[in-house]
């Protein structure tokens, strides 16, 4: 009988991840007990793939809010600092903001409206056309926004994120004042030092920053780029991909884990004699229909991948073929005519007809979108995900 099942996505279970252990032994140990324990057998091209939060305690990849206040206060002067586009969320940023008001006199709060970039609002798009506000262009005071909108809470959190991170920043020590712009230099006109959190969008943020007179202008992915007064670090992306750890510390993007999943992948072969493919992955990147929220809050889906994860996908659409080349064929007839157009299509299909309508992503943005989703966020205690029949086609037996 012909084989009757394609892709399949397992969550597997671990132990608890504690700073300096083996992850590679760990990940590699779990799926071997896995397969034992579920019966599966192992193929080539399967992927295994572990959440970024597993490698970064294992990494032991922290940091307080006393340091990152200190690297702040070192890199932006400790004064007057315009705090520019952040996400509305008491898991990523929160905490973060908490260090950054630590470190300034005064923060100058300026959110995007009506929502933040991975799509929390603040207020509708029907509430802005009541109001007659132009998002465009128009910039409001805290005193103009309550005034238009009174005092909005989330729909998913109950939380008024204005008044939580205006609250928060009086807490820690600073002053505060909020204004609501979709233009970095907005904030120009209060103080011309700036640290911009958008994630997506910073280059473009401190480019426009740069350009129209600021003077210190930094990200989110300048700070803590380096080790302070013995914190962790990330390279790459400093704060960006934090999340919170307890009340006054981050969990850190991990760093440095292309020898991880290259060691997995070796370890995995010698065990099974099947060349497999390994990632590291954080947020998926797909978009909530109804709360609008687009999840991708790291700066990237997989920081870490071994190099078939490379590309992305080069598939036909079966539906195509079957409407358009093949309408005239049915039963064991079609499935023959599609299978040989699949073994005989070409090894670059960008721009044929036949393609239109497969995802054109990363292949690192769609399984890492799908361990996401088989891992979850909560308490499932699978951080790694074993994935098979991925790369399989029509034709594959």
């Amino acid at each position: 009988m012909s084989r009757m099942v394609g892709t399949v996505s397992r969550g597997i279970r671990a132990p608890i991840i504690r700073e300096g252990d083996n992850l590679a032994a760990i990940v590699t140990q779990s799926v071997l007990e896995a397969a034992q324990a579920e019966g599966f057998s192992f193929h080539d091209r399967d992927v295994i793939a572990m959440t970024e939060a597993i490698v970064a305690r294992a990494q032991g990849n922290y940091a307080t809010v006393d340091q990152i206040a200190a690297d702040v206060k070192a890199k932006l002067g400790g004064g007057t600092v315009g705090v520019v586009f952040p996400i509305l969320s008491r898991n990523r940023f929160a905490i973060c903001l908490r260090g950054i008001a630590m470190g300034c006199e005064k923060i100058v709060l300026q959110l995007s409206y009506p929502s933040d970039e991975v799509g929390n609002h603040l207020i509708s798009l029907d509430a802005l056309d009541e109001k007659g506000v132009d998002p465009y262009k128009d910039v409001l005071t805290l005193e103009q926004y309550r005034s238009l909108f009174g005092y909005e809470k989330h729909p998913f959190t109950g939380v008024d994120y204005v008044e939580y991170y205006e609250g928060l920043i009086k807490e820690s020590g600073a002053q505060v004042e909020i204004i609501f712009a979709n233009d970095p230099r907005a904030v120009l006109a209060y103080t011309k030092n700036v640290l911009t959190c958008d994630i997506h969008t910073r280059e473009r943020s401190k480019r426009l920053l740069k350009a129209a007179g600021g003077q210190v202008v930094l990200g989110l992915d300048d700070i803590l780029t380096a080790p302070v007064n013995g914190s962790g670090c990330n390279e790459n992306y400093g704060l960006l991909g934090s999340n919170k750890a307890t009340e006054d510390k981050v969990k850190l993007f991990p760093r440095k884990a292309q020898g991880l999943v290259e060691d997995i992948q070796k370890r995995m072969l010698e065990a099974t004699g099947k060349h497999m493919e390994v990632m590291v992955y954080g947020d998926g990147a797909f978009k909530d229909p109804v709360g609008k929220i687009w999840e991708l809050a790291d700066p990237v889906v997989s920081p870490f991948h071994t190099a078939g994860l490379e590309g992305t996908p080069n598939e036909l659409k079966l539906k195509y073929l079957a409407d358009n080349d093949y309408a005239e064929l049915s039963g064991e007839a079609l499935k023959q005519a599609i299978s040989g157009a699949i073994k005989q299509k070409d090894a670059d299909l960008v721009g044929n007809m036949a393609s239109e309508g497969t995802t054109p992503r990363r292949l690192t943005d769609l399984i890492g979108s799908l361990c996401d989703l088989t891992s979850g966020s909560g308490d499932k205690g699978t951080p790694i995900v074993f994935i098979q029949g991925y790369f399989d086609n029509y034709t594959t037996e």
